[in-house]
């Protein structure tokens, strides 16, 4: 009887040992969030980058110098936006829809790796589809409407957003941000270029996976109008 209790008392400590392992391995959410504000400040120390109010991007006519490395900080969704460059054409009108190409590339900065771009021949193996895949050759699209200030926007079928992030149509809310800046044309004239701009993006304004694993993106995305 003597050993039987000795043995139930060792079982008991093992078990409560376990579970207190278990609860020191725990993430909280606000610990997940902590570890993206780190992460995001360490890489805007590690990448130099000045960050700028709203209001001094807006007494420089919207514009941010790239030379001096400068980011925007936009306050109502924590984003972190450089415009490269305004681009050429118009803004996009009011109510109207229209199809956007873009090309990026998607840096996890928790991570510090490489999720996938298209903006470059760039070759990865997809275990998807099974086979090595340029992905230069897959531009994402999507379909844009604008009301006031706000747009919505998903993906079209067939670009590297689409099957990389388990074919969502969800565009990802960062990547609407710029689109109150700058101009969507088409490069059609010597000189003219796409508008391009650098974001900081935290997983609330990210893709279903940026916000399911709380891990915040560097993106350098460039829009074109298509035909």
């Amino acid at each position: 009887m003597k050993k039987l209790k000795t043995i139930v008392l060792l079982c008991v400590v093992l078990l409560g040992g376990m579970a207190l392992v278990g609860c020191q391995d725990y993430e909280t959410y606000g610990d997940k969030k902590a570890k993206e504000r780190e992460a995001i400040s360490r890489f805007i120390s590690q990448k130099k980058i000045k960050v700028i109010d709203e209001n001094t991007f807006k007494a420089q006519g919207e514009t941010t110098d790239t030379t001096a490395n400068e980011y925007v900080y936009l306050n109502r969704n924590g984003v972190y936006m450089q415009i490269r460059r305004k681009g050429c054409g118009d803004k996009l009108e009011e109510g109207k829809a229209v199809n956007v190409m873009c090309r990026f590339l998607e840096y996890n900065i928790l991570a510090d790796s490489m999720l996938i771009r298209n903006d470059i021949p760039f070759y990865i193996y997809s275990n998807y589809l099974g086979m090595v895949v340029d992905c230069s050759q897959y531009v994402d699209q999507m379909n844009v409407v604008r009301s006031g200030t706000t747009f919505t926007a998903s993906f079209l079928a067939g670009g590297m957003m689409y099957m990389y992030h388990s074919t969502t149509t969800s565009v990802p809310t960062g990547w609407l941000v710029p689109l109150n800046y700058i101009n969507l044309g088409r490069p059609d004239n010597d000189g003219d270029e796409t508008a391009k701009v650098r974001l900081i993006v935290p997983h609330s304004q990210g893709t279903a996976d940026a916000s399911s694993s709380v891990y915040p993106c560097f993106y350098e995305v460039s829009y074109e109008r298509a035909r």
